[in-house]
């Protein structure tokens, strides 16, 4: 018996927490997680543009992923992490509530991100169904190219 290999595809995903929701990003895009640390403000920065760090002699923008996304804003607490990103050679630090795993997800389990509407549903690849879990599937390039600024914007 023959399989189709189309639909036995796997991604390694790092899981994250947004307001107590899992979110999933492609493992090649996340250079490394990071404990949260003072951000220094940028001026008229948009408001998900939390300022700059500067990592190991770089510096690198900083976004709140919670901003970004349309959610309810939080303070950092102590699982508070900023995943630093690769997106389109360039590098940017993500804000997120908690880092939790990182999963091997088929596609089997992944079904299309119906009902999201909106703009905000071009940045979704789909939702993963673990179990009882769920783990939406975020496309992060999408999402840090539609700020037209410095998520990825590259405006000024």
């Amino acid at each position: 018996m023959e399989q189709d290999t189309r639909h036995s595809q796997e991604r390694q995903m790092v899981v994250f927490q947004l307001a107590r929701e899992s979110y999933g990003v492609e493992i090649t895009t996340v250079r490394e997680i990071i404990t949260m640390q003072p951000v220094t403000p940028v001026p008229r920065a948009p408001a998900h543009v939390r300022g700059i760090i500067n990592l190991r002699g770089r510096v690198i923008p900083v976004v709140d992923l919670r901003k970004l996304l349309g959610l309810a804003e939080s303070e950092a607490g102590r699982d508070t992490r900023i995943m630093v990103v690769e997106v389109e050679s360039r590098t940017v630090g993500c804000i997120v509530d908690a880092v939790k795993e990182v999963l091997t997800i088929s596609d089997e389990v992944v079904e299309p991100p119906a009902g999201a509407t909106g703009a905000d549903g071009a940045y979704l690849e789909g939702i993963a169904k673990l179990g009882d879990h769920l783990v939406i599937l975020v496309n992060l390039v999408k999402v840090l190219r539609s700020t037209g600024d410095d998520g990825l914007g590259q405006a000024g």
